[in-house]
């Protein structure tokens, strides 16, 4: 897709065109801390709810550089090859949008079932003990007032939600729930799914052709 979208913003006039190179990965490490919250308590000891001091330095960088693209009449006309290019591969991304909106309405369903609920009841009342009131887990990370530096009254906010999130089992009980859900939701729209399925496969293929075609 980038090789299609330079060919063509080459030919639109814009010789030195390239595309933005991609943002440093910031943030959580595993799909654990990325769905259901702080895990790493080495990080946590140190940043808090904040990511890796070196990540986020890296990722401002690239940012301050301009990995965040072109605007005005070049931006235009990237978006007008990129659309370009995905006629010409298939463009899956509905699909790939349908199967990503099953998987955040079984992400939300999961946290009214009886027994995450429980679980966020007992890190509640966990998180309590200590002095700290909140309702949810995600709460505490949303929380403005650790929106800016690191500071200590973080750290230990973090270590405690992290020593509670233990106690309770919570991120086990989230996951299985939210699993038994998808599982239902992948059952009920397999046809469309599949269907996605069939489109990425093609697309792939012509991905395939183009290369070749390209080296």
């Amino acid at each position: 897709m980038g090789m299609l979208t330079e060919d063509c913003m080459h030919r639109a006039g814009y010789k030195n065109w390239r595309p933005a190179p991609p943002l440093p990965r910031m943030g959580p490490k595993t799909r654990t801390d990325l769905r259901y919250g702080i895990h790493d308590a080495t990080l946590v000891g140190k940043r808090g709810y904040h990511p890796d001091a070196a990540e986020q330095a890296a990722h401002e960088a690239a940012v301050a550089a301009g990995a965040v693209g072109p605007s005005g009449a070049e931006a235009a006309a990237e978006n007008n090859c990129g659309q370009q290019g995905k006629q010409k591969l298939g463009d899956v991304q509905e699909a790939f949008q349908f199967a990503e909106q099953l998987a955040n309405e079984a992400y939300v369903k999961a946290q009214q079932e009886p027994e995450v609920a429980a679980a966020f009841a007992q890190w509640s009342a966990c998180m309590k003990e200590s002095g700290y009131v909140y309702r949810e887990p995600l709460d505490v990370a949303s929380d403005r007032k650790f929106g800016g530096e690191v500071t200590k009254a973080e750290i230990e906010t973090a270590q405690t939600d992290l020593q509670c999130r233990g106690r309770t089992n919570l991120a086990l009980t989230w996951f299985e729930a939210e699993s038994k859900l998808q599982k239902a939701s992948e059952e009920k729209n397999a046809l469309v799914l599949q269907d996605g399925r069939k489109k990425l496969d093609a697309t792939m293929k012509t991905v395939t052709a183009v290369l070749a075609g390209r080296s």
